[in-house]
């Protein structure tokens, strides 16, 4: 058998003498693991040697690399074996390998790579990792359920079909998309069919591909219709506080992204209908109604009617995001707002929060209507999640895992929100703390008279991430209370306690 290290010459002819005198021609030829030697020069011996010599100064070849034998590099590139061999010792003796009695021949340990110089700008040096990190939107990493998901994966894949080794249906495995209609109707109270289920890389991009289909249709009404027609899907209302990103995906379409109020009730949805010049030619609105993000309120059933009544007279859509509608805490879960009219909603939900982000796996329950326009946005099947990851997460939440994680990480979630809210009136008893009722994280209202942007830099003095709300504010909206955005979530268990006692050592 063959050394594992030198694979099949390219498909040119050796340049140089064979083993049966005959004057061959060598262009190239691969030799370890992903490694390409460029043979150059008048003859093998000489090209082999400046293609190790060029290996190994550009660190292609690391130190210590084991090469092939002389005879095993002989029959890959159909040379004599003493070209390959003299060629070796040579370079062993200027210092670029060395040859040991059954270690074999390998790359000097003295031999340093030189570094191409960067073609851009030097990079910033590294900042300091912080110490603690309470920042908003990021569950607990370390409780990732690696044993039940591995368990998933292998049940998953033992039964697999073959068809799922290709490239399949743009909207995602049928088993996932069956999987989580049961689910979302029967924990959030969604109407969904598999055949409108699609699924995403994350929850930007499914709001990506709602971007592209406004924008689509915005083109083909001006297309139909002239400029008077062209205001179609022009503008989509977002809530005065959320992330920043998502509304630059919007903008980044070309649509308008006006900002709707909030108070403690949630997003006031009646305004939608109120005739403010900024809100004229709305078509869509992105809204966080189990849970608004980031000042916690949950939208009241009176302003939740009101924004679907507002969709069916208007002809408009409502973005449902549901980050984290699972974790509730003083009561049953929110239902979703699609239930209300699935027809003019478009619910979008996602395992960052409940698993991890890493997965990259979200979902969309779509109006009829709209599933071949997103299918259109979508262009190809490279935007769909690993097959296999679908499949492990159908397993993951038949098996009844899903659920167990779910309400595991429900019950750590809250201990580390009362953990929080006991700290802060300890220590910090001037504060408020406000959109605990759910969620991964919390607002804390500073004392009058402190600017959050001082207590922001205090925590990184400390070691610790912080967010201010203000970080949250749509650019139209007028500054507004002094506060912090306190995600519980983020920490580890051990690392938690020195979260919150850094967290109060800062806190006025």
């Amino acid at each position: 058998m063959r050394d594992s290290w030198a694979n099949e010459a390219s498909a040119e002819e050796p340049d140089g003498e064979g083993p049966d005198g005959e004057r061959r021609r060598v262009t190239a030829v691969t030799v370890g693991a992903d490694l390409h030697l460029e043979l150059r020069g008048p003859g093998l011996r000489t090209g082999l040697m400046d293609a190790l010599r060029e290996a190994v100064r550009t660190g292609r070849l690391a130190p210590g690399t084991r090469l092939p034998s002389s005879r095993t590099l002989a029959a890959d590139l159909g040379v004599a074996r003493n070209t390959v061999a003299d060629a070796y010792a040579e370079l062993v003796a200027e210092g670029w390998l060395t040859a040991r009695q059954g270690s074999g021949t390998r790359v000097a340990r003295r031999a340093v790579p030189l570094t191409r110089a960067p073609s851009g700008p030097p990079a910033r040096p590294n900042r300091r990792r912080p110490a603690h990190n309470l920042r908003a939107g990021t569950p607990d990493l370390s409780s990732f359920p690696r044993g039940e998901w591995l368990a998933s994966a292998r049940r998953a894949l033992a039964v697999a079909p073959h068809d799922a080794f290709d490239y399949g249906d743009q909207r995602g495995r049928v088993e996932l998309r069956t999987v989580l209609a049961d689910y979302l109707a029967r924990t959030r109270g969604v109407h969904a069919d598999p055949e409108r289920v699609v699924l995403c890389s994350g929850f930007v991009h499914g709001l990506t591909l709602m971007a592209q289909v406004f924008a689509a249709r915005r083109g083909s009404a001006g297309a139909r219709g002239g400029t008077k027609t062209a205001a179609k899907a022009r503008a989509v209302a977002v809530e005065s506080y959320g992330l920043d990103f998502h509304r630059d995906v919007l903008t980044a379409a070309g649509l308008r992204t006006p900002a709707l109020p909030l108070d403690e009730l949630g997003t006031r949805t009646e305004e939608l209908a109120s005739g403010r010049d900024e809100l004229r030619g709305v078509d869509a609105v992105l809204t966080t109604p189990a849970h608004q993000f980031p000042t916690g309120a949950a939208l009241h059933p009176d302003r939740r009617a009101a924004v679907v009544d507002w969709a069916r007279g208007a002809g408009g859509l409502i973005l449902e995001d549901d980050y984290d509608g699972e974790f509730r805490y003083d009561r049953q879960p929110v239902g979703a707002l699609q239930g209300l009219d699935p027809e003019r909603v478009v619910y979008m939900g996602t395992a960052s929060k409940s698993l991890a982000p890493g997965l990259r796996l979200a979902w969309m329950v779509l109006p009829k209507a709209l599933v071949g326009e997103v299918i259109a946005a979508k262009g190809d099947v490279s935007a769909v999640p690993s097959a296999l990851d679908q499949l492990t997460l159908a397993e993951f939440i038949t098996s009844g895992a899903y659920d167990r994680h779910v309400r595991s990480m429900r019950l750590r979630y809250r201990r580390r929100r009362d953990q929080l809210v006991e700290a802060l009136a300890e220590h910090a008893p001037e504060s408020r703390v406000t959109g605990i009722a759910a969620g991964l994280h919390a607002v804390v209202e500073l004392p009058p008279g402190n600017d959050e942007r001082a207590v922001i830099q205090a925590a990184a003095w400390q070691g610790l991430a912080l967010q201010g709300l203000s970080a949250f504010r749509h650019p139209s909206v007028p500054p507004g209370r002094e506060a912090l955005v306190v995600g519980y979530g983020a920490p580890t268990d051990s690392a938690w306690a020195g979260a919150l006692d850094a967290l109060c050592r800062v806190l006025p």
